[in-house]
């Protein structure tokens, strides 16, 4: 059990650094009405990886804790989709989104493989 709470813990911990590395790199945005509105969504959306994960080690039931963990990656590749706006559209320079999309590709295959397990869990105990 303790290698699944290292586990937990590293990835909580990896969702708030990438968290907090989105916040200041929103910060760069053009001050207009599109940077303001695209810093908003790529915020609340990184940093709702993280606080959706907590959530998901206070699930009552494996069934809660799939449902929050899928929350989760509905988030991280909503994430992708705004980093993916700001990179195209050349408000900020590749090399600064770059490793934001490396690290939250990173992030989802994470969350993919935990979703496969916990289903393939679940189907066991049916």
């Amino acid at each position: 059990m303790r290698k699944i709470e290292n586990y937990k813990v590293s990835l909580l911990e990896r969702t708030k650094r990438f968290g907090i590395a989105v916040i200041k790199i929103s910060s760069k945005l053009p001050k207009n009405p599109a940077g303001f509105t695209i810093a908003d969504q790529v915020v609340r959306s990184s940093t709702s990886t993280g606080a959706n994960l907590i959530e998901a080690q206070e699930a009552v039931s494996k069934k809660g804790f799939l449902y929050k963990i899928n929350h989760c990656l509905k988030e991280a590749k909503e994430t992708k989709y705004w980093l993916e706006i700001i990179k195209e559209s050349s408000l900020l320079k590749g090399e600064d989104i770059t490793p934001l999309l490396q690290e939250n590709n990173e992030i989802v295959k994470i969350l993919i493989a935990t979703l496969k397990k916990l289903k393939t869990n679940l189907q066991l105990e049916n």
